[in-house]
């Protein structure tokens, strides 16, 4: 069976290579280029592919992979809102990702943007690396006895909320979905309720219809003045130009982001002169209340391992005909 890797990083290599000599049958190559409907063509003689959240899979893409004879589309992430399923189950492709490969790294992740945030690590870090040891502009909250506010309960969602029960907050938490593993250390609330009272808004629900833009100017005028908002999850759940008015509005003590909406282009690699001029993303960077980092919440030892190793079980699924919990129907 040969797979062709897109978007094929150092890193990514390393941890696939580290486990393929277990699957003798599985053959892969690997291209820097990313999928789009430019590079599909590529895919000719393969069996299946495998790619990113940020990967063009849509309608056009999957028409030119089909017409490649292409039966797999392997995710190697848990976000799949970048696929049109309904044409892959048009042409008959199965989907599968990695839904649960670390949520305890980006839960981690997301807590540590939040500290950052709060304690201006960044902006101390630069001070003192310029002589200044002043604390002018550093002032922070205790976390401990404030209000957490979880939306997603999911598997990375529900870390988050035993990670802020350990530092002592309350956790409010809004999803449709309540998770009863945590029916004893959170509390349900509607999601006016959470913007309300929470101290620490970090969100961990999937991008959806429902879901996009589920902060924008409207629920950002709900929250709380001082809050702290972090994104780990998907970049489109936040309306990035209301974002910004909320900074302005001085509605945010900081916030925290690993994901943005532009990221789902990859024009930060592709583009990098024309984002540093041009992108709302690059004019979140002016404030110095905001913490961005490079979409890294997924990037430990741990987790590379085990997306890894279910991204080829998923493959010798397909390869067996066999139906896998992975897969993700139209």
């Amino acid at each position: 069976m040969k797979i062709l890797f897109y978007d094929a990083k150092s890193y990514d290599i390393q941890s696939f290579e580290r486990l393929l000599a277990q699957y003798p049958d599985i053959k892969i190559e690997y291209t820097k280029s990313d999928i789009d409907p430019r590079t599909a063509t590529l895919a000719e003689g393969f069996d299946g592919i495998c790619a990113f959240v940020s990967s063009d899979l849509g309608k056009e893409t999957l028409e030119i992979l089909h017409q490649q004879g292409i039966k797999l589309i392997l995710m190697r992430c848990a976000g799949y809102n970048n696929v049109d399923l309904e044409a892959a189950h048009n042409y008959d492709m199965r989907v599968m990702t990695v839904p649960g490969y670390s949520p305890e790294a980006v839960a981690e992740h997301a807590m540590a943007l939040a500290l950052a945030c709060n304690r201006r690590l960044h902006k101390a870090y630069n001070k003192v690396r310029e002589n200044d040891f002043s604390l002018s502009g550093l002032m922070g909250f205790n976390f401990y006895q404030k209000t957490a506010g979880i939306i997603g309960t999911g598997k990375i969602g529900a870390v988050m909320c035993r990670i802020c029960h350990g530092f002592g907050m309350d956790v409010l938490a809004y999803d449709l979905y309540p998770n009863e593993s945590l029916k004893n250390l959170v509390k349900y609330v509607s999601l006016e309720e959470l913007l309300a009272q929470s101290d620490l808004i970090s969100l961990h629900c999937p991008l959806t219809d429902a879901t996009k833009h589920i902060i924008n100017l409207d629920t950002i005028k709900k929250m709380r003045d001082g809050v702290i908002l972090v994104n780990t999850s998907r970049g489109a759940l936040v309306k990035t130009e209301d974002l910004i008015e909320g900074i302005r509005m001085l509605k945010f003590a900081g916030v925290g982001l690993d994901v943005y909406e532009e990221e789902t282009n990859n024009v930060f690699e592709d583009r990098s002169e024309e984002i540093l001029e041009h992108s709302v993303t690059a004019r979140l960077l002016s404030f110095p209340n905001v913490m961005i980092t490079s979409h890294q919440g997924f990037f430990t030892t741990e987790a590379l391992s085990a997306i890894a190793e279910t991204t080829l079980e998923n493959a010798l699924c397909f390869r067996a005909g066999l139906d896998s919990p992975n897969e993700v129907k139209a």
